[in-house]
């Protein structure tokens, strides 16, 4: 079993100025070979202008859901403004993927914010290796 110095919840990438305006997708992490990512969350910081009308998921580029289904980004509704998107614990555990080798870690922007507006995107989780 590993310890705290040799694994732990990190930053494993962040995109700045990532435009919210669009409805594609954004490819944000690539595992590289002899590894696996397990995804903790996703924070989005800094919103340049209101994200309240922005949709996005996030998951592997095949299934841009299995991380996380739609999240409204209501909260976000100023600049300034970010907010954690993760998976909730309740009382049925969350289902939670891991990522192998060559997948590609993706944000998928269902909906457009409507206006200008950009964010950091920060994914935190495990690399492992295999």
């Amino acid at each position: 079993m590993a310890d705290l110095k040799e694994i732990g919840i990190a930053l494993i990438v962040r995109d700045d100025d990532v435009d919210f305006n669009l409805d594609t997708d954004l490819s944000l992490y690539t595992v590289p070979t002899g590894k696996v990512f397990t995804p903790f969350g996703v924070l989005i910081s800094q919103a340049s202008a209101d994200l309240a009308n922005s949709v996005v998921s996030f998951g592997q580029s095949g299934a841009k859901t299995d991380f996380l289904g739609n999240q409204t980004l209501s909260g976000v509704d100023a600049a300034g403004d970010g907010c954690w998107c993760l998976p909730v614990p309740n009382a049925t555990p969350v289902g939670i993927v891991t990522y192998t080798a060559g997948e590609i870690f993706t944000m998928q922007r269902v909906t457009a914010a409507g206006g200008a507006a950009t964010a950091n995107v920060s994914v935190f989780g495990f690399v492992e290796d295999v």
